[in-house]
């Protein structure tokens, strides 16, 4: 995750969760559909029911040593995706995936800041024909690829396996106006907060770090919630080999 453009999903699932094996005991008695169940039982049943899931959204609050990545994509097994990613705070990219044909959009901020060092002349030549344009590609295409690792539901997916034997019981929250169950884990000097659904399918609702090099936030919503993901209108897409 050093370099902005380029986003592993099983990086970043695995920075999420690699807290999930650390040291913790349960706090006291407690009401709630969780209160008979230790920590470690309650994060490994909510990642089973979270992996699975047919589709789901993602929003990733990052910060790197390369600068602050947000994204927010809802994807889906069957491989629609559809989401919007900033990068050090300059600019946006739009992607829209449809079954194997990518729609990728830039905005001039965005252009500019990927464009540094190039001569002045290309830069602004790309930004008019670009900025603001979906550009079309193949899934396959190496260059594709890197723009819709958040569209690989299924590597997402991998990372969400039952494996937590140490979760700490914080006490009731809410994400996003949901009851939830908050835990902690720490591992060194970055401490993990887990938000497990309290109504309904109990799936994980938020993951935050804090204290690493890297804090972030991740919140997951949308569950089996179909993705629409449609092709951008013909007069909106730059056809680049022309």
């Amino acid at each position: 995750m050093r370099l902005v453009t380029r986003i592993s999903v099983n990086t970043l699932c695995a920075l999420a969760l690699a807290g999930l094996a650390a040291c913790g005991t349960d706090s006291p008695k407690e009401t709630g559909p969780f209160a008979d169940q230790s920590g470690p039982e309650v994060v490994n049943k909510a990642l089973d029911k979270t992996n699975g899931v047919k589709s789901l959204r993602i929003g990733l609050d990052l910060t790197t040593p390369d600068g602050r990545i947000k994204a927010d994509f809802a994807s889906s097994l069957g491989g629609d995706c559809t989401g919007t990613m900033s990068m050090g705070g300059e600019g946006r990219m739009d992607v829209v995936k449809t079954g194997d044909t990518v729609y990728t959009k830039f905005d001039e901020a965005l252009l500019r800041e990927q464009s540094k060092g190039e001569p002045k002349e290309d830069v602004d030549a790309a930004v008019e024909l670009l900025a603001g344009r979906w550009t079309e590609s193949k899934a396959s295409d190496p260059d594709t690829k890197d723009s819709i690792e958040f569209c690989d539901l299924k590597g997402l997916l991998k990372e969400f396996e039952a494996s937590d034997n140490a979760a700490k019981k914080e006490g009731p929250t809410k994400v996003a106006g949901t009851p939830a169950l908050r835990l902690t884990e720490k591992e060194g000097k970055e401490t993990y907060t887990i938000d497990v659904a309290a109504e309904g399918a109990p799936y994980i609702l938020r993951v935050t770090s804090r204290g690493g090099e890297e804090p972030m936030t991740m919140n997951l919503s949308d569950f089996d919630v179909p993705v629409v993901a449609e092709k951008p209108a013909a007069k909106d897409i730059v056809d680049l080999e022309q």
